[in-house]
């Protein structure tokens, strides 16, 4: 007999535009419907989501990262109903969990040196909001420092740390006390600490926006001037980490040891929300101190059953299937193979990237009639030629891309770990052939491009 979600699915199959246009954000529905992403996805699979005509897509987004496993993979779907069937006490609030002590002793075990208490929560702004408290009691400082450029989660606190001014817009005022740097600029970040009231230092390893990658001695010298200053280094992994960047952890690439680690995305094996904040036991012990302090700070639903399982499952799966290994491998194979077009065509100036975290960058071509047709889309909006390849990269050969943020002209891949050498055979023709007719004006593309500076004026305009 189908559940009663089931049946409720099969009533409604096909209306999910219409509900999110009436109930929820009806802005979302126009963007998708505008750039032709609006599809009726009925099946997913790994690296693949199927439509209603059963038309199979490539999926290199991965749910921003949550999906490095793939969607829906056998061992987690286990392991949840391991959970479900087990009867298992959980949120008893009063009392601590098994499973919870499990996954913080198995991810203590595969942190950075120096790293030996774990904090739980539901996401990977909770874990930064965690990280802002912490700082502050621990160093009895107020003053956060972050970077330019930065992307660090949309709740009051962590958007108090957000580089880009479109998420922070009209939402103020937010956390006093805190300042940008440049990314990448040790004298920047001396400069930043050297009034000794800094708590933090919170950073990217690898800027999600962008895909901005540091020098190799960047990390350690922040490391040394955070030691110098008092400041705790605040390494947000909470995208690049869990074998994206083809390490564990992105910031063992550098060999740096931070006061905190975080996490989230990746962990949650694509079924249950959560986050986690690694730090040094000095931290938790300055923070927790006394008994009337046991809950100081905390989430009603982090430690939940389910949520621990999924991470711990995902560990596992991570160390069996040789993800880390296999995204450092499949990742060179991809930049590589995308890189050797750069002679070819003008638009495309780099390829960058660690793992399977990896940018695309294109930029103003040298011939006279293709820098005329750059120029037309740069000054309808900045970054608009990216719209112009990730819309037929879907359209025509169903790759599912994005653009690295707002105003760059940076199409952003991050793909789940798993990619087969079919898909990366896939991913390059994708790629050569878009790019390929970017390069005929006028063509098709550019009457795509065309429409979209269009709407872009008309916007502006509104």
């Amino acid at each position: 007999m189908p559940s009663r979600i089931s049946e409720l699915l099969e009533q409604h199959q096909g209306q999910h535009f219409d509900l999110h246009e009436q109930y929820l954000n009806n802005q979302m529905v126009r963007v998708l419907k505008t750039i032709g992403y609006d599809r009726t996805y009925v099946r997913a699979k790994g690296q693949y989501l199927y439509d209603s005509e059963n038309n199979e897509y490539l999926d290199l987004l991965s749910g921003f990262g949550v999906y490095a496993l793939g969607r829906n993979h056998p061992a987690i779907v286990a392991a949840l109903q391991d959970v479900l069937s087990s009867e298992l006490p959980d949120l008893v609030q009063l009392d601590v969990s098994l499973l919870s002590g499990m996954l913080a002793e198995k991810l203590i075990k595969n942190t950075p040196n120096g790293l030996d208490r774990m904090f739980f929560c539901n996401s990977g702004a909770e874990s930064v909001e965690a990280a802002i408290k912490f700082a502050r009691f621990t160093t009895g400082r107020k003053h956060i420092v972050y970077c330019e450029h930065g992307y660090h989660g949309l709740t009051m606190g962590s958007l108090s740390l957000n580089g880009e001014n479109v998420f922070r817009e009209g939402f103020g005022p937010l956390l006093p006390d805190c300042s940008a740097i440049p990314f990448n600029d040790p004298e920047a970040l001396e400069q930043a600490l050297a009034g000794n009231n800094v708590a933090a230092f919170i950073v990217e390893p690898i800027q999600g926006k962008g895909v901005n990658l540091p020098d190799d001695d960047y990390f350690p010298e922040v490391q040394r001037l955070c030691q110098k200053y008092g400041t705790l280094f605040v390494a947000d992994e909470v995208q690049t980490g869990l074998g994206r960047t083809g390490e564990l952890w992105a910031v063992n690439h550098w060999q740096v040891e931070p006061d905190m680690l975080l996490m989230a995305k990746a962990l949650s094996g694509g079924f249950v929300a959560v986050g986690a904040v690694a730090m040094k036991s000095m931290i938790m012990d300055k923070v927790f101190n006394r008994m009337d302090r046991a809950v100081v700070h905390g989430s009603t639903f982090s430690k939940n059953n389910m949520a621990m399982a999924a991470g711990l499952s995902t560990l596992m799966v991570i160390e069996e299937e040789n993800l880390v290994e296999k995204a450092r491998t499949s990742g060179q194979q991809l930049i590589s193979r995308l890189s050797a077009m750069i002679d070819q065509y003008e638009f495309l100036h780099e390829v960058r990237g660690k793992g399977m975290m990896i940018a695309v960058e294109f930029g103003s071509p040298r011939s006279l009639k293709l820098k005329a047709a750059w120029s037309m889309l740069e000054a309808a909006n900045k970054g608009l030629f990216c719209q112009m390849v990730t819309i037929p990269l879907f359209s025509e050969h169903r790759v599912l891309s994005q653009v690295a943020g707002h105003g760059m002209n940076v199409v952003k891949l991050l793909p789940p770990l798993i990619l087969t050498e079919k898909d990366i055979d896939w991913i390059v023709n994708s790629f050569d052939k878009t790019i390929a007719d970017c390069h005929k004006v006028p063509g098709s593309i550019w009457d795509l491009g065309k429409t979209l500076a269009g709407h872009a004026i008309k916007s502006k305009k509104a």
